[in-house]
């Protein structure tokens, strides 16, 4: 009961305040009609309280979101359930679902009177312009009477995560060379090397297809052997990711870092999409892999938190790729680069592996002064200029860049001799003033 009296809203007390007033004014003018007020006023608050301090309602909540994975500026439904299990009906019930900032308001919904054993649902919207991975909930339940005198608060404890990922933009799809590597299912190879006769074929194993035995081989070997199925190529790729803080500029969702990350997601959907195996690498230590199993969420999950780095460096990015050197296409997004940092890039340019940098200009996201931005460009050009030198396809990325408008250029092998003589004129003007 002291709950509930303490749970008397502005009019309830408002109602008892003015029931005391005039029980007093009553005994002191003696007026018998005036102490009937006062009763009825004293009474609707007590009432209320008690009627809503004694009903054990027992309610069940489930909270659903559709989708629980959404991208940065697009909407999420979130269905909320409620279920009164107990034989008592209840009055309106308030709901007010918690939300973080970056989800907008807390949702205020007013839910009719339950009956017993019934069940009904409310929904509503969020939307996030940010990404990351954010709570909502708990669910806090306000219980009134029908006169709204009296409140009591509920909170079922239980919180679900709403996912928010880059933006993923659609790309065209090219022909990149260079990708197939290792074993997989996607196109068929024959694995001899020294000749038919000598290596596509091993010992007999029990259950194996008597009409794949290779009679010449056994006959030689003097043990029965048989052929070789083909081994499939696969497609691979290798996305790198440059999180070092001191390569990027900006902030919020216009900073050149958010540019990299939707990059870096709209990059890895497509090239999934195309039948890749995918791994991820960043110079924070992240290395992930893209499997059937595990589809496109792990990678978007991980962009989803995927902050700025302070401590990542150009060394640990390269070690990072060479602990497990899987081969085939190796896209790079990158911030600013020294050309020492560029020339440690490059040695990851192999033969037979083709490798893209979509090398970002984060300067471009600030507002310079010019003798500053030319000497920011020069030394842009020259660390691109080393990229291209080892072979790097460099795809150059300045403010207001479109990724859909840029992907096409990864396709193009013979870029670097244009682009090359251009960023060399460049470098030796600055270098001759």
């Amino acid at each position: 009961m002291r709950e509930a009296l303490r749970g008397l809203t502005t009019r309830g007390r408002s109602f008892l305040a003015a029931g005391v007033a005039a029980l007093l004014c009553a005994v002191v003018l003696g007026e018998k009609d005036l102490m009937r007020v006062a009763v009825l006023l004293v009474a609707l608050p007590l009432l209320a309280a008690l009627h809503v301090g004694r009903a054990r309602y027992r309610l069940a909540c489930t909270r659903s979101l559709d989708p629980y994975r959404v991208q940065a500026g697009a909407s999420a439904r979130v269905l909320l359930r409620l279920q009164n299990v107990s034989r008592l009906p209840t009055g309106t019930l308030l709901l007010e679902d918690r939300l973080p900032y970056a989800l907008g308001s807390r949702p205020r919904l007013v839910l009719e009177r339950l009956g017993a054993q019934q069940a009904s649902s409310v929904a509503y919207t969020v939307r996030a312009e940010l990404r990351g991975r954010y709570d909502v909930g708990p669910l806090t339940l306000r219980m009134t009477d029908p006169f709204g005198l009296c409140e009591l608060t509920r909170s079922f404890p239980s919180t679900d995560k709403l996912t928010v990922i880059p933006q993923v933009s659609p790309l065209q799809l090219v022909r990149l060379a260079g990708e197939y590597s290792g074993t997989g299912d996607s196109r068929a190879r024959s694995v001899a090397v020294h000749g038919e006769d000598d290596a596509a074929t091993r010992e007999y194993r029990r259950g194996d297809d008597l009409r794949r035995v290779h009679w010449r081989s056994t006959a030689r070997v003097g043990e029965l052997m048989v052929r070789r199925e083909e081994q499939p190529w696969e497609s691979r790729a290798t996305v790198l990711l440059d999180t070092r803080g001191s390569a990027h500029r900006g902030e919020g969702p216009t900073a050149s870092f958010e540019w990299a990350v939707s990059a870096s997601a709209s990059i890895a959907v497509h090239l999934r999409q195309a039948g890749y195996r995918l791994r991820m690498v960043t110079d924070s230590g992240a290395d992930l892999d893209a499997t059937e199993a595990t589809g496109d969420g792990l990678l978007l999950d991980h962009l989803a938190e995927v902050k700025t780095s302070q401590r990542g460096d150009v060394s640990s990015l390269v070690d990072q790729v060479r602990r497990r050197a899987d081969g085939g296409l190796i896209i790079a997004v990158l911030g600013l680069l020294t050309p020492g940092e560029a020339r440690l890039l490059a040695a990851l340019r192999t033969s037979g592996t083709t490798c893209v940098a979509l090398f970002m200009d984060t300067n471009t996201w600030l507002n310079l002064p010019a003798a500053t931005r030319e000497a920011a460009e020069r030394e842009h050009a020259t660390a691109a200029l080393a990229l291209l030198q080892s072979g790097w396809r460099v795809l150059r990325v300045k403010h207001g860049d479109q990724l859909p408008t840029l992907w096409p250029q990864a396709a193009k092998g013979q870029q670097g001799f244009a682009v090359r003589a251009a960023m060399a004129e460049t470098v030796g003007m600055g270098g001759s003033r």
